[in-house]
């Protein structure tokens, strides 16, 4: 492979980097469990940036209940997280040949 050609996909590779990030930075998603008893919003770091619990969950003092509809909200609310930033990958990588379809370790 040349040089050029090398330090070509290189500057590709580092826009992509920058987009990606960019896009990261704009996603936000919600998720609800228990008909909306639970409400999780996740921004694109997977961190919660709201939690919104229905008081007709505490009326019932069923602090079990309570603690699986958080956690079936927030593992939803990481999934839509994934598949987001996966689709965003898709459409980053779309324009570079051979890039369609790559899977980078630890990126999502």
């Amino acid at each position: 492979m040349e040089v050029k050609a090398l330090q070509q996909i290189l500057t590709q590779f580092r826009q992509m980097q920058e987009n990606l990030q960019k896009q990261v930075e704009t996603v936000n998603v919600e998720a609800s469990a228990g008909g909306g008893m639970v409400t999780v919003r996740m921004n694109g770091q997977k961190q919660i940036t709201e939690l919104r619990v229905d008081p007709e969950v505490f009326a019932g003092k069923d602090s079990e209940l309570l603690q699986d509809l958080i956690r079936a909200a927030v593992n939803e609310a990481g999934r839509r997280v994934d598949e987001e930033l996966t689709s965003q990958m898709k459409s980053l990588t779309s324009g570079i040949p051979g890039m369609a379809g790559l899977k980078i370790p630890g990126l999502f």
